[in-house]
């Protein structure tokens, strides 16, 4: 991994989320990933289940924008941070959340681990 691939590999991220497009979604990891959305929470394993998972409650479409961007890279692991905004119904901001990703790739640059650990920021 390298950082323009995973530059690449976040923009996808941040695309397939406001898709919600299951191919999309299934593109980013691993026949056998592990998705964590907290890093305390069991692993979500395969694709199939990952892409499932995103699937069960989706956003709704414009509620929210993403940017996330490489901190630290070596060999197949990676950390990513970045920010989540969430807009109420009229537009404005209602919750701003600071994320940190900790990855690990494939050699064909699919995820194969993921652990999510965010932070709401407080008075958003």
């Amino acid at each position: 991994m390298d950082a323009e691939r995973l530059t690449r590999w976040l923009a996808d991220y941040v695309e397939a989320w406001k898709s919600y497009d299951r191919e999309s979604i299934a593109a980013l990891f691993a026949e056998r990933a592990s998705y964590r959305y907290h890093p305390a929470d069991e692993p979500i394993v395969g694709v199939e289940a990952i892409v499932d998972s995103w699937l069960d409650e989706p956003d709704a479409p414009g509620s929210y924008e993403a940017r996330y961007e490489p901190y630290a890279i070596e060999a197949d692991r990676a950390v990513a941070t970045g920010t989540s905004t969430y807009f109420d119904k009229a537009g404005e901001v209602r919750a701003v959340y600071d994320n940190c990703f900790v990855l690990r790739f494939d050699p064909a640059g699919r995820c194969c681990e993921f652990v999510e650990w965010y932070v709401k920021r407080p008075g958003e």
